[in-house]
């Protein structure tokens, strides 16, 4: 047949494509087959074009096989080709047709391919594509030069890729390996075709050969990653590349390929990632690539350097997926740092185990099928009282984590509610146990604990930035950390920083973020509050956030409400103490009736009147209403619970600012009072319920309860650090009828002494003790 080549010169990238690859010799196409001129390359790169990678597609087939004789001759002949219409499909090794008939009956592997050609000739169809195979030609007919042009370049990408990943899977020389790689990547880049897989299709092939080959030496490690870094600037590495980067941060963090390659190739991913959760490796290369910068010389000034750079010279970040994907890689990583304490609490598989397949649930520990229980100091107060049940409970150790559980639950059922209504507890309330259950060993490895100090130094630099801290709020009102972290000093000591943020910014939507998402979900405003696990300031965060809340919208009776319902108490302490914006709480829960119980009433008004400006506030408030004076002229209360982390000062201070003469119960459960306050306690003469569950108060103390209050009936040391000295002291109260002495120093010779010297006593607790 007449074949004529199209006009035009050589394309310089069609020869480059041609060439040998490792230095192989590719035989060159035969001349001329079936009577054919040399055909013509179509430069059409010139104009630019650009194309889709084609996988399947409509398109005319015909085979002609060489001629052998005369006849073979004629029915080759342009006049007398049979065309079939196929739909060809593009795979990985072959050409292929949905209906393998005719001339497709068998697939065309790329590797029997030994050129592609554009052809043209005279009064014949336009637009056909030839393909020299052993044997003969196939030719391709399209509808129009678009679409031929496309088939081409689909073609020669597909051939010579199918070519790369055969001669890079059996690497000899890596010298020539790496001379290959570029030649693949500069393939990649100046390919007329325009898709995804074109950069992702070296990058696999790569990744495999560095998977395969895991001996190779550093320098080579950082030969290929240079190579290969012009197709990572608009591409995400594949998962595999990202193991194989992560690797390198972890091993040679001070390498300068990790500033100058891995830098450009993290901004990306930071910039237009939209879900780590799809591709989680390109997150644990983005975690590997932050704690190598913090590895430098520089540390946390390099990576605040980069988190400057990845939020932009301007006040507003131009990147909105920046934000979202640090938090998710911080929170990630801050996680990993708890791993272990996670797993050895709930026995959940590891990361490492859902990787390698997680073991069996016949391995795994069976769970604790007990409710954790938040006992409340004045439910604790009546727990002795002869008209009650008792409350069975007992402290069992889970690894590190000492947790109290209930083992009955028959108690009243003001003290359910209090535990949530029989469901699952809150994050917080899992926590807050008591303070001698609620203690977590938790002392974080080296590597971990730079890890935690760097994630949380990050957290604290996006808290400085005025655009991002209302979306970074938002990402960390539900509490996302596990309960170890927020029971771990250091990282609660750390974030408090990014708290004060929030409750430091006027805006609402910022500070309103501190608040639970919903009821029964506590959040960061009952987390740093006093008596709260992260509490470490003696209430100042708890009362800058409670001042800003007040100072928005939140000035209303709901917030008040359920200021009185759940932060009573850190409310009265911190009032005790002075603090101005805690007296005008106590002072509008007083004006708006949010209080219906007498004694809670009066005790907010003694706490009002034990300093100057809650005396002069409260009596600005009485001249407003007159029922509060009446109130008053009635006596003191009968009840009084003391806030957890009072003091003996604030006990002497509340005393001291009204009467007392009627109070009958006091609970200093959870308090830090000590045997000192007991010179304060002898002037109650009315007392008869008296509470100093985990408190220090000791010997000393006792022996002086002992001499003054013969009328106490009701007497609570749990978890106090009294011996028999003090224990023996009681034997001169003999209208004690309720004892408890659980997890104290007592003996059983004390114990039998007191049963001998105490007629009245019908309930003692003596569990944990020598007695038991």
């Amino acid at each position: 047949m007449d074949l004529t080549s199209s006009a035009g010169g050589g394309d310089p990238r069609q020869i480059e494509e041609t060439k040998p690859l490792l230095g192989g010799d590719v035989s060159a196409p035969e001349g001329t087959k079936m009577g054919a001129v040399p055909c013509r390359r179509a430069l059409l790169l010139c104009n630019g074009m650009r194309y889709k990678l084609l996988q399947e597609g409509d398109i005319q087939v015909c085979v002609i096989r060489h001629p052998r004789t005369f006849l073979s001759k004629i029915l080759t002949s342009k006049f007398l080709r049979r065309w079939e219409p196929h739909h060809l499909t593009l795979a990985d090794n072959s050409l292929a047709s949905a209906t393998p008939t005719g001339y497709m009956e068998n697939s065309v592997s790329y590797s029997a391919i030994e050129d592609v050609q554009l052809l043209s000739w005279e009064n014949a169809p336009k637009y056909c594509l030839q393909l020299t195979i052993p044997g003969g030609t196939v030719l391709l007919q399209a509808a129009n030069s678009y679409l031929r042009d496309q088939w081409f370049h689909s073609l020669q990408w597909k051939k010579k890729i199918y070519k790369y990943k055969k001669v890079l899977s059996n690497p000899s020389r890596w010298e020539v390996v790496l001379k290959e790689i570029r030649t693949l990547v500069d393939m990649a880049l100046t390919s007329p075709l325009q898709d995804d897989s074109i950069n992702q299709a070296p990058l696999e092939i790569v990744s495999k050969l560095l998977s395969e080959n895991t001996n190779l030496t550093t320098q080579e490690h950082e030969n290929i990653i240079v190579a290969i870094a012009p197709l990572l600037e608009n591409n995400h590495p594949p998962p595999d590349l990202c193991e194989f980067f992560c690797k390198h941060c972890r091993e040679r963090p001070r390498s300068m390929v990790v500033i100058e390659v891995f830098t450009p190739v993290v901004q990306r991913i930071l910039k237009h990632n939209m879900d780590f959760g799809k591709c989680p490796r390109l997150r644990l290369f983005t975690q590997e690539y932050i704690l190598a910068l913090n590895e430098l010389n520089a540390g946390m000034e390099v990576v605040k350097k980069f988190i400057q750079s990845m939020h932009g010279p301007t006040g507003h970040c131009p990147h909105p997926r920046v934000l979202p994907n640090l938090v998710a890689v911080c929170l990630a990583a801050i996680y990993s740092c708890y791993e272990e304490f996670i797993n050895s609490r709930d026995n959940s598989p590891s990361l490492k185990e859902i990787r390698n397949g997680c073991q069996q649930p016949c391995d795994r520990k069976p769970t604790l099928p007990l409710r954790l229980l938040h006992p409340s100091p004045d439910l604790v107060s009546q727990e002795a009282t002869l008209s009650e049940a008792r409350l069975k409970s007992v402290v069992v150790a889970s690894s590190e984590i000492h947790v109290e559980v209930e083992r009955t639950s028959t108690a009243k059922p003001a003290l359910t509610a209090s535990a949530g209504n029989d469901s699952e507890p809150n994050l917080i309330d899992c926590l807050m146990v008591s303070p001698a259950c609620s203690t977590m060993s938790i002392e974080l490895g080296p590597q971990a604990d730079r890890t935690l100090g760097c994630y949380v130094e990050i957290l604290k630099l996006l808290s400085d930035y005025d655009d991002w801290r209302p979306s970074l709020a938002s990402l960390l009102q539900p509490i996302p950390f596990p309960k170890e972290a927020l029971a771990h000093e250091k990282f609660t000591k750390e974030l408090k920083y990014v708290i004060q943020r929030f409750a430091e910014d006027p805006r609402q939507e910022v500070h309103s973020c501190l608040l639970s998402v919903r009821a029964g979900k506590d959040g960061w405003f009952q987390l740093y509050s006093p008596g709260g696990v992260a509490c470490d300031d003696d209430g100042e965060l708890f009362a800058s956030m409670v001042h800003i809340l007040m100072g928005s919208c939140y000035k209303t009776k709901k917030f008040l409400l359920s200021l009185a319902e759940n932060k009573l108490g850190p409310c009265m302490l911190l009032a005790l103490r002075g603090n101005q914006t805690m007296v005008e709480i106590l002072c509008l829960m007083l004006e708006y009736n949010i209080i219906d119980n007498n004694d809670t009433q009066l005790q907010i008004i003694s706490t009002l009147e034990s300093t100057d400006v809650g005396k002069r506030m409260y009596e600005q408030l009485c001249d407003r209403q007159r029922e509060l004076k009446e109130l008053q002229r009635k006596g003191g209360p009968t009840r009084l619970t003391l806030p957890s982390k009072s003091t003996d000062a604030d006990l002497a201070r509340l005393l001291s600012s009204g009467s007392f003469g009627n109070l009958e119960n006091l609970s200093l459960a959870f308090t830090n009072v000590t045997s000192a306050c007991a010179e304060h306690l002898i002037k109650l003469p009315s007392l008869k319920q008296l509470n100093l569950w985990s408190t220090q108060f000791g010997d000393a103390g006792l022996r002086l309860l002992s001499e003054h209050l013969t009328m106490l009936q009701v007497l609570n040391l749990c978890e106090t650090p009294v011996t028999d000295a003090g224990l023996l002291a009681l034997s001169s109260m003999k209208s004690l009828c309720s004892l408890n002495m659980n997890s104290t120093k007592l003996s059983a010779d004390t114990y039998e002494d007191l049963k001998a010297k105490l007629p009245n006593l019908k309930e003692v607790d003596v569990r944990y003790t020598e007695a038991w």
